[in-house]
């Protein structure tokens, strides 16, 4: 997501401070019933009451969706109909969610989170993003991969080749292309926007892709998750007649659930399952706008999906060499709340990254000044995990490939092992830890080349590259070692792992307290990283406590002492007290 300077329709930051007020009387819902009901739900269940109303999204248990409708038809207004999850969109009085949480049939209760998406534009600066990535010309142009940018729509634009253009802001309808925020755009441009010699230093990564529109924000680039759920749908249900092969989503809301309960994690898992590659940006939540201060926990949903490749965004300081590179500060670091999964999987050139800019949009409105035209091409410059993942999407495009012209059959490596080979050869941060990095930053020379040293179509269980590349990139005159590590779930692998077809990279990965990956368990509860265990009831990084991964607390800085000026998202009160705290909602760029 871009950075955002202000709130949107009543979302307040996910960064605010803890408030201890007056303990609001405690709702009267039971023990099954709360654990079936969102963060979110039951802050409004506390807070609120009357005539209020609030859109949820009803997950029904196998084979049950129709008959929850039945149950709750002609009381609460059925808007959607999902199939990814099985769900239901209504609109729900509060005061009905206490028994709608006890209805037969009916797995969990979420709330129709508000998707958000914007950004404080700095100067616009020369891009020089392909030289960052190692990537020099070369024969890979994203050519016959399909990427669907679900966003707030893409412009009809000279620079910018619209295959398919359908507005979820409107139930599905085609239309022609067209973005009143304009922040699809600029997303769009970064993965395919056409290049020319005068505007060769705002290039973008896959000038041949097709590209599919799927709007879900508004003209204030704000939009609900069922309509992302529903465009999800629309990818899956649509991949073969479209050509979808991967889908970006540089959008987000706060995470109010673990993710084996939220539907749009739910809907992401499900396009993995069918063969899409899914990016994702990790979300600006990563400084405390009061304190300056960086902290953990902020990755944004669907950013915590497991089979999502979750991006933060790099700030390279306008220069080639990658010594010089940091992850920037607004970039949302993990661990993921409740789950406390390793995100983001890695990160990607995030900040001032110049690319096209619809005229009339919103964004091009608001900040004329920030625009620069160059014929009849107009470019804003952005910053934000938005970017990032628009990176990461053009990269995945010149993945597939590379990887489809290895073998007769045009066969490409499936998601899961896409991911892998972006992590493997991503280029490890020295400055930054795990949890603010993942893998490393996105080395794109990198990934062609371990991507077209693997058969696709090798038998599963054999070695299906029997010689890799040499773990290193030369980038801006350095010579850079590759991570050779995968990050998955609450694990690190070792990067041995990319050398054999393991069932675990196709689609058959079943998620959840613990993995099988060949014949070793690697996903439990806890895992042991160098000399400290990170993983578990808290999260151990060296010496310090950074964060709690309960769904109770998640601590800013230093962790010595527990004060609400270092908790962001909980309370300070006693177990079973009660109290108000914030909600969580997108922050900005300084």
């Amino acid at each position: 997501m871009c950075p955002t300077a202000y709130l949107r329709r009543g979302l307040v930051p996910f960064v605010a401070l803890l408030l201890l007020v007056a303990p609001p009387a405690r709702a009267p819902v039971s023990g099954r019933g709360r654990a079936r009901i969102d963060r979110a739900l039951m802050e409004k269940i506390a807070r609120h009451g009357g005539g209020d109303t609030v859109r949820v999204i009803i997950r029904a248990q196998p084979g049950k969706r129709d008959a929850v409708e039945g149950k709750i038809k002609g009381r609460h207004p059925v808007l959607k109909h999902h199939n990814l999850p099985a769900a239901l969109t209504a609109e729900v009085p509060v005061a009905d969610l206490r028994d709608l949480s006890e209805t037969q049939g009916i797995e969990s209760l979420s709330i129709d989170a508000e998707v958000t998406s914007f950004g404080r534009l700095p100067s616009l600066a020369e891009n020089m993003l392909l030289g960052t990535l190692g990537l020099p010309d070369g024969p890979f142009t994203g050519a016959g991969v399909g990427v669907a940018v679900i966003d707030s729509g893409i412009v009809s634009h000279p620079a910018i080749t619209v295959a398919a253009f359908y507005d979820f802001t409107r139930n599905g309808r085609r239309e022609p292309p067209h973005d009143g925020y304009g922040h699809g755009t600029h997303v769009a441009g970064i993965i395919a926007g056409s290049q020319r010699w005068a505007d060769a230093p705002y290039r973008s990564l896959a000038k041949n892709v097709r590209l599919i529109g799927l709007g879900v924000l508004g003209r204030d680039g704000a939009g609900y998750t069922s309509d992302v759920i529903e465009a999800i749908e629309f990818a899956v249900a649509n991949r073969a007649r479209l050509g979808i092969d991967v889908i970006n989503l540089s959008l987000g809301h706060p995470i109010y659930e673990p993710a084996a309960s939220d539907p749009l994690v739910a809907a992401v898992e499900a396009a993995v399952r069918a063969g899409i590659v899914v990016v994702v940006s990790a979300g600006n939540q990563g400084t405390n706008p009061e304190t300056g201060l960086v902290g953990y926990g902020g990755v944004t949903s669907p950013g915590n999906a497991p089979s999502a490749i979750t991006v933060g965004a790099a700030d390279t300081l306008s220069t080639l060499a990658r010594s010089d590179d940091a992850v920037a500060p607004y970039s949302s670091r993990g661990p993921t709340w409740y789950d406390g999964y390793a995100k983001p999987d890695l990160v990607a050139p995030g900040r001032h990254i110049v690319s096209l800019m619809a005229k009339k949009s919103s964004l091009y409105n608001q900040y004329p000044a920030n625009c620069q035209n160059i014929a009849t091409r107009t470019y804003m410059s952005l910053s934000g995990t938005s970017m990032a993942a628009a990176v990461t999407a053009g990269a995945v495009a010149l993945v597939i490939e590379a990887s489809r012209s290895t073998n007769p059959a045009h066969v490409a490596l499936p998601p899961n092992a896409i991911k892998a080979v972006l992590e493997y050869s991503a280029i490890p941060l020295a400055s930054e830890d795990e949890l603010t990095q993942g893998a490393g930053e996105l080395n794109v020379a990198g990934a062609l080349a371990l991507a077209r040293a693997v058969d696709p179509t090798a038998a599963v269980g054999p070695t299906w590259a029997a010689t890799l590349p040499p773990p290193v990139t030369t980038i801006g005159g350095e010579t850079l070692s590759w991570s050779q590590r995968i990050i998955w779930g609450d694990a690190i692998l070792p990067g041995d792992e990319i050398y054999t077809h393991e069932e675990a990279w196709a689609q058959r990965i079943v998620w959840g307290d613990r993995i099988i990956w060949g014949d070793r368990i690697i996903w439990g509860d806890s895992i042991v990283w160098g000399s400290s265990i990170v993983w578990g009831g808290s999260v151990v990084w060296g010496n310090s406590t950074v964060g709690y991964v309960d769904g109770e607390r998640i601590i800013w800085g230093d962790a010595s002492g527990l004060s609400p000026s270092s908790i962001v998202w909980g309370n300070l009160l006693p177990s079973g007290t009660t109290g108000s705290l914030t909600l969580p909602g997108v922050d900005g760029e300084p």
